[in-house]
């Protein structure tokens, strides 16, 4: 296996690629003082923090992380296989690095349709962007990235399914994260309409019926698979609620209501 590290994609773009600026822009994200509670899940977005900052950081400080963290992320380059597991190091972050659970990697590896792979991941900002604030909220985590192109809704369920399997094997607690965004570059109220009724089948626990609403929509969701497949992994692990932690838009930050991308956290326990 590679164990060649990734090197950031997207720092001093996404988010500051000075430690210390980074540090700063963390402390302005996640709130100090919100109550933190163990969840199997958590969705949040992966835009640049000046517009999904505050409700990534939002999200992420109302989690109790544990150590092992798995993240999903939808395959905005369009290189590598269509379920890519990440075959190399540490992921290497301004003033630190996150290392690669590797126990829960060879369990997932062994999972159907599952390719160790690295070309997918090389400039993929989805799950890099979340990296920072997990590592804010827990130094010590050990992460296995995977990244996933477009799956019809049997195989997000399978695959989810399987990936708790695979935690279970490995015996620890492990929060699943999915990175997505919403509606994007569409008028504010278009935005809030079609994002809530999909985040209505997040919240109901309804992967299978996120996976068709946005379909049948046409909803510009761009992590619906990751948040499908990671909707069926919590449910085979017991999950009985999901709450949304905040919805907004970047017309929040731009001003622009006319062209907006929408961004939601949602936690599932």
């Amino acid at each position: 296996m590679n164990a060649a590290p990734r090197h950031p994609a997207v720092a001093g773009r996404f988010y500051p690629d000075r430690p210390e600026l980074l540090a700063r822009e963390l402390a302005a994200c996640i709130p100090a003082h919100e109550p933190a509670a163990p969840a199997l899940m958590l969705m949040g977005p992966h835009a640049g923090w000046m517009y999904s900052g505050a409700i990534a950081g939002l999200t992420w400080a109302r989690t109790a992380v544990p150590r092992r963290v798995i993240l999903l992320a939808p395959n905005h380059t369009g290189v590598g296989p269509s379920i890519s597991l990440w075959s190399g190091g540490p992921w290497l972050l301004p003033g630190g690095d996150l290392a690669i659970d590797e126990p829960l990697r060879d369990a997932i590896a062994e999972i159907d349709g599952v390719t160790l792979d690295a070309s997918a991941h090389a400039r993929e900002h989805a799950i890099e962007v979340h990296l920072p604030m997990l590592r804010a909220r827990r130094p010590d985590a050990r992460i296995v990235p995977l990244v996933l192109s477009r799956l019809a809704a049997p195989q997000c369920a399978a695959l989810g399914r399987a990936l708790a399997q695979a935690i279970a094997r490995c015996g620890d607690e492990v929060l699943v994260v999915a990175s997505t965004d919403m509606s994007h570059y569409v008028p504010v109220a278009v935005a809030d309409a079609l994002d809530h009724s999909a985040l209505d089948r997040v919240l109901a626990l309804d992967p299978d019926g996120l996976h068709h609403t946005v379909e049948r929509e046409h909803i510009s969701m761009c992590g619906y698979v990751p948040t499908a497949v990671a909707l069926h992994c919590a449910r085979a692990r017991g999950a009985h609620t999901a709450a949304l932690v905040r919805y907004g838009h970047s017309g929040e930050t731009s001003g622009d209501l006319r062209r907006v991308v929408g961004y939601a956290g949602v936690l599932v326990a």
